[in-house]
């Protein structure tokens, strides 16, 4: 009897329990930590050689991407037959011998940008060059920024207290030495010094070659799975590329952009996984790791050019989340706030949970102008970054020492977890960004 009773109480618990099992929801599936560290580690990893724009490094980062999204599962954009969005740059070495007034110009002292292979170009030309002087107080790089695509001959003469930013300046231009279009045949000449009195008697030699490398972007896509909404897009980016190799600090001379951008682009490999599998999402959802944001944002850009930008609701572009944000853990701010009601959105989303979204605490930075988000905002998309980086007092931002282990991973991840769970009303079509005005996005 009492074994009756035993076997009858036992089977009475298994059923109840199997019925309570039934009752109870599974948890929604969430970002992987263990995909977050994976990925970080190998993007940042000194094999990557600091994935330079054009370099082996950065072409090695590419097919481990393409190789990311075929495992979760995503297709190619429309028209594409993988993952490689490719489009080509020209790589332009220039040597030159300058002389001003009499006096030869040393080499660290000059900056020329040319489309012609061989200069020969005197004071005697015609049309005689543009002269421009950049003062100790004025703006370098918003006076010689537009003639670096030189459409007209010019000489700018910058003051020697500028040095800094002239070397700035000529890293930018020399570290890449990329460029999206193949360069008219115009020159500039920029020269740190003194401009001499007028008439400036100058004489120019300069060998010019131009080398087509091919970039790409890595895109993959989620379609939509509600007929209605699934032309609709929405867009989450990060840049894959960095420095590559720049000068040896104790030792270490490769720039592994750990925070700045392989945590945005892991961020990216994380949330298409995430999304892959809660599989409910109505609108059309694109992934896409940029190339060449370090030296112009030119990734971002043929993006733009290959899509119809009134087909997408928002852009989340991630940047540099691998540290605490100014405001602690579990926050992260986004760029452009006031722009678009795209963030109010996000805070709607989180309301109530631990983490929260902040506007931009550094306007002064411009970071909303300083990343791939502002090529598709200029066409009126609701394109915003999201980061956690304190920049002004970053003090690893560009550097060797951008290592994973700088990173807090933990909060990195809770990042992404906070963006994929912000962006549920988004992607499944209740809530729609309002777009941006075109005209209060700066060039």
């Amino acid at each position: 009897m009492k074994t009756f009773l035993f076997i009858s109480l036992l089977f009475y618990c298994t059923q109840t329990a199997l019925g309570q099992r039934k009752t109870v929801a599974m948890p929604a599936p969430g970002v992987a930590p263990a995909t977050v560290e994976r990925v970080l580690r190998t993007l940042a990893a000194d094999d990557m050689q600091g994935r330079a724009s054009g370099k082996p490094g950065a072409q090695k980062a590419a097919d481990f991407l393409a190789s990311e999204f075929q495992r979760i599962g995503l297709e190619p954009i429309s028209g594409l037959s993988s993952y490689a969005q490719s489009f080509p740059t020209y790589e332009v070495r220039t040597a030159a011998f300058v002389n001003i007034n009499g006096t030869n110009i040393t080499p660290d002292k000059v900056l020329l940008i040319s489309g012609k292979p061989h200069l020969n170009w005197t004071d005697s030309d015609e049309p005689a060059p543009k002269i421009i002087t950049v003062a100790a107080d004025g703006n370098l790089m918003r006076e010689v920024r537009p003639l670096l695509d030189p459409r007209e001959n010019s000489i700018v003469f910058v003051d020697p207290s500028q040095a800094t930013n002239f070397n700035r300046l000529a890293g930018y231009v020399k570290r890449g030495g990329l460029r999206v279009d193949k360069p008219a045949e115009f020159t500039t000449l920029v020269v740190l010094g003194t401009p001499p009195p007028a008439p400036v008697k100058f004489r120019v030699a300069a060998t010019t070659t131009i080398r087509t490398v091919e970039l790409r972007n890595v895109v993959g896509v989620l379609p939509g799975k509600d007929a209605s909404k699934a032309a609709e897009q929405v867009v989450f980016s990060g840049h894959y590329d960095h420095l590559g190799i720049i000068p040896a600090v104790q030792g270490d001379s490769i720039a592994n952009g750990a925070d700045d951008d392989a945590s945005g682009t892991t961020a990216v490999v994380a949330l298409a996984e995430y999304f892959k599998k809660k599989a409910d999402n109505a609108r059309t959802l694109v992934f896409v790791a940029f190339a060449a944001e370090e030296i112009g944002g030119f990734g971002a850009r043929y993006f733009s050019q290959q899509l119809d930008p009134k087909q997408v609701v928002a852009m989340f572009n991630i940047e540099m989340i691998g540290k605490q944000a100014k405001f602690g853990p579990n926050t992260a701010f986004i760029t452009g706030f006031d722009k678009s009601d795209f963030g109010k959105l996000l805070q709607e989303s989180t309301k109530g949970a631990v983490f929260r979204f902040e506007p931009d605490p550094y306007p002064e930075q411009n970071l909303f102008y300083r990343s791939d988000n502002a090529t598709l905002a200029r066409l009126g998309v609701p394109a915003h970054t999201i980061s956690t980086d304190q920049i002004p007092t970053d003090k690893l931002y560009h550097s060797v020492n951008d290592e994973v282990e700088s990173l807090d991973l933990a909060n990195m991840t809770a990042v992404i977890s906070a963006i994929g769970r912000s962006a549920a009303g988004i992607i499944s079509g209740k809530q729609t960004p309002t777009r941006i005005a075109p005209e209060q996005v700066k060039q």
